[in-house]
């Protein structure tokens, strides 16, 4: 119907110029570019998701070793003697160390990886100093720095009283008082290594009982030996 009247309901209803339709092509177009932006946010939110959680597993594992390597740390300076306050760490180097874990697990084992990196260097320095400590030789090399000294002393004076007063009364004296001074000397050099070198509760010093007793007995039989030729060829 046209005319007057449907004008007049066409102004009423202010639908005088109806909006264009959309084609369908450029509607589906549309729906693609969507549909593609909406996944390409599931699979960035997907690998950042999944990368936390590697760089999460990969801090647990870094812990682990980390608080082993410190531990095993922990006990070997306690064994040379540092206090324990000086093995905790203050207030100011927790409040740092909080702070480096606020940027999440890929920050955390950032971190971690440097503690494990200064712990191994602290194992290199102390595996340095213990080189040259005789604490950390091998037992018999050890011991021989304390039996050694115990075992010539003796031997060392009766030679000293056979060049100074030559065959005599004096030379027999030394040779007689000589005979027990090795054991006196291996049980001299078995206490002085129970002194001078310490182990941990769970381990046992390693003494060298028969390595310490030859040590001992040799140098006495050598000087007993050139005593007695010096007497029977005075």
């Amino acid at each position: 119907m046209t005319g007057p009247g449907r004008q007049r309901a066409g102004a009423a209803t202010g639908d005088a110029t109806p909006p264009p339709a959309l084609e369908p092509g450029a509607a589906w177009a549309g729906y693609l570019a969507a549909a593609r932006q909406l996944d390409g946010v599931r699979r960035s939110a997907a690998a950042a998701a999944g990368e936390q959680a590697r760089s999460a597993e990969a801090a647990r594992e870094e812990l682990t070793v980390v608080r082993t390597g410190l531990a095993s740390q922990q006990d070997r300076l306690r064994e040379l003697g540092v206090p324990p306050i000086s093995l905790v760490p203050s207030p100011p180097e927790l409040t740092e160390a909080a702070r480096s874990m606020v940027g999440g697990p890929a920050a955390v084992l950032a971190a971690l990886r440097a503690a494990r990196g200064w712990a191994e260097a602290a194992d290199a320095a102390l595996a340095a100093r213990r080189g040259i400590r005789p604490g950390s030789w091998p037992a018999r090399a050890r011991n021989l720095l304390v039996y050694g000294p115990f075992a010539l002393l003796v031997p060392l004076i009766q030679v000293a009283v056979l060049a100074a007063t030559g065959v005599g009364a004096a030379t027999v004296a030394a040779l007689i008082c000589g005979l027990p001074m090795p054991a006196v000397a291996f049980v001299a050099g078995w206490i002085a290594i129970g002194r001078l070198f310490r182990v941990s509760p769970t381990e046992r010093l390693d003494r060298t009982v028969r390595f310490g007793a030859l040590v001992c007995l040799v140098p006495a039989v050598l000087a007993t030996a050139g005593l007695l030729l010096a007497l029977l060829a005075g």
